[in-house]
């Protein structure tokens, strides 16, 4: 099974790195192969979150991958930053609408030229805005019935992010599996990658028995905390197992329940994998980390931001709550809303 692919950070305290984020933008859609007019629209989403992170918050960072989802692909950039933030967004969006002197054009060009695209602000505290582009040429995919994303971040210095994530649907709910590497690093990025790819999906084995298989199979590397979530619907039950500093929460409106990980690491020290039931309702929100995310935090204290896009969700807690001496991954699931 495949790592989910990780997001590159590109600071943007400057208007002269603006064109850094362009630049990684528009070579993450080359590599999916978009056709040179994608690539360039890709470009100019990316250049116009980034000018705006300049006039308008002083400072920020965006986050870019590109992802090869069983089709054509997909670029995503988050824009996120501590600026003044925004009192009303629907109003930011609209042509001529400008604070900072300027056309007005950004965050209303930024909606036309991405095919999706969401927005969160708070006054005092900042904004997290995703865009998501594909090929123009690509059809609409298959309808989910899971709204899933991941933020995975490298710590500052290393190429590579020691922890991977990856999901799995099935007919009867889906499956989400995330390790962290011990430490960080090329060699954490090893340990992370080979439990993902000792699960198989094509096997439905209990969690206990994923768990202890991660655990055979990484006997070779420094070792990993991992966990791995299984969503089941329609039993209106969520099952977990995990080993190590892998944190998992159940959340509902005004009520959270965190997920219990054992004492260990996978490869090295485990004593006996052990599975956990929580009750699960169509309205939760389940967010699973590594601890390179605080935990000590509420989604309650943030108005609005449940019913936000799961990557604006990630975005937001990882802004906030972040611990900048390590690697840190988010993964935010929840029940796709059904459209009519």
């Amino acid at each position: 099974m495949e790592v989910s692919p990780a997001h590159r950070a590109i600071p943007v305290r400057e208007s002269s790195q603006v064109s850094a984020g362009r630049a990684e933008a528009r070579e993450a859609a080359s590599r999916l192969r978009f056709d040179e007019e994608d690539v360039y629209r890709t470009g100019l989403v990316a250049t116009e979150l980034a000018t705006n992170l300049v006039k308008h918050a002083q400072s920020g960072e965006l986050l870019v991958r590109g992802v090869l989802d069983g089709g054509d692909g997909e670029v995503e950039i988050l824009s996120i930053d501590r600026g003044p933030g925004m009192t009303d967004v629907t109003r930011a969006m609209t042509d001529g609408h400008s604070t900072a002197g300027t056309a007005g054009n950004g965050l209303g060009a930024v909606k036309r030229l991405s095919d999706e695209f969401d927005a969160y602000s708070q006054p005092g505290r900042g904004t997290v805005i995703l865009a998501r582009v594909t090929p123009r040429r690509a059809g609409r995919g298959r309808r989910s019935q899971w709204d899933v994303a991941g933020l995975c971040v490298a710590v500052t210095g290393e190429a590579v992010s020691g922890d991977s994530w990856q999901l799995c649907e099935r007919t009867d709910g889906v499956v989400l599996i995330l390790a962290d590497g011990l430490g960080h690093g090329i060699q954490a990025q090893e340990a992370s990658a080979a439990a993902i790819g000792a699960f198989d999906p094509a096997r439905d084995v209990e969690l206990t028995g994923v768990i202890e298989n991660i655990h055979s199979a990484i006997r070779h590397t420094r070792g990993a905390a991992a966990a791995v979530a299984e969503i089941r619907p329609r039993q209106r039950v969520l099952n977990f197992a995990g080993v190590g500093n892998i944190a998992g929460s159940i959340s509902r409106r005004g009520a959270t329940r965190n997920t219990v990980s054992l004492n260990g690491t996978l490869g090295h020290h485990m004593r006996t994998a052990r599975m956990y039931a929580y009750p699960w309702e169509s309205d939760a929100l389940f967010i699973m980390s590594s601890d390179g995310l605080a935990s000590h935090w509420s989604i309650d204290d943030y108005p609005g931001l449940r019913q936000h896009h799961p990557s604006v969700i990630a975005g937001v807690l990882y802004r906030d709550h972040r611990r900048q001496r390590d690697d840190v991954t988010v993964v935010v699931a929840r029940e796709a809303r059904q459209v009519p």
